[in-house]
């Protein structure tokens, strides 16, 4: 691989500004300096850019709490995204995997492994995904039931039995866990709706998706680098298709 190519691919800047930073003899591979942007190097090249150490990853996969009031999309005009949260350099290529609404928070993974984020969203997979749902009325385990077995929440559309329980409820708040295999737009605020036009979504936070569960170290708007085994854990769990845990 050219070495402009490899730093650029690593997020750390423009290739015409790489090009200029070699030239700058800012660059040097196995302790030598390296003038030719086009120097080819090799997995096991030891590079450092400016000092510092730069270790090639083909595929990056992060963890994020993604705060409300983000998109989760690479880039937008006018307002933040998701990828405007990660500070330290990076693949330009990572995307999210799937989405949150503005208005919701939680678990978002992303990464640059098409076939993994497709196997992630494949219906076909029934990938789990569960939620903590805060609704303003006090809600019954006959309430949510329903849920269970599955309802229309629009004209054409039918959920799939869910996983639901009830965590808390008082008079004026209820908060429930649902775990859902599907995630079509708005889903689950129409599930609730369709319950009744009075259960609405006040609050909506991803807390796991698969196997990767929410790191209760990360505030809203931080994020982390996916550990190997959460990374083997992904992949192995989708040799083979998830189930739906049993309803609470």
């Amino acid at each position: 691989m050219r070495l402009d190519k490899y730093l650029s691919d690593m997020g750390l800047a423009s290739r015409s500004d790489i090009k200029k930073e070699i030239r700058k003899e800012l660059v040097k591979v196995n302790g030598s300096i390296v003038r030719d942007a086009h120097f080819s190097v090799e997995e096991g090249d030891h590079i450092l850019y400016k000092g510092e150490s730069v270790e090639y990853e083909a595929f990056s996969y992060y963890m994020m709490h993604k705060p409300v009031g983000v998109l989760s999309s690479t880039e937008d005009r006018k307002q933040k995204t998701v990828l405007d949260l990660i500070t330290e350099p990076h693949r330009k290529d990572l995307f999210p995997v799937g989405r949150l609404d503005k208005d919701s928070e939680g678990l978002l993974l992303l990464m640059n492994d098409g076939l993994l984020a497709h196997q992630l969203l494949s219906p076909k997979k029934h990938v789990p995904k569960k939620y903590l749902v805060e609704i303003a009325k006090k809600l019954t385990d006959t309430d949510i039931a329903p849920l269970r077995e599955g309802i229309q929440y629009d004209k054409d559309l039918c959920s799939a039995p869910a996983s639901v329980r009830i965590l808390h409820a008082e008079e004026e708040k209820s908060v429930v866990e649902i775990t859902i295999t599907e995630g079509k737009f708005h889903q689950i605020k129409k599930m609730f709706l369709a319950l009744s036009p009075e259960y609405i979504v006040k609050r909506l936070k991803r807390i796991e998706m698969g196997p990767i569960t929410l790191d209760s170290s990360l505030k809203a708007g931080t994020y982390r680098k996916l550990k190997k085994e959460e990374i083997l854990a992904l992949k192995k769990n989708l040799i083979h298709s998830f189930s739906l845990p049993s309803s609470l």
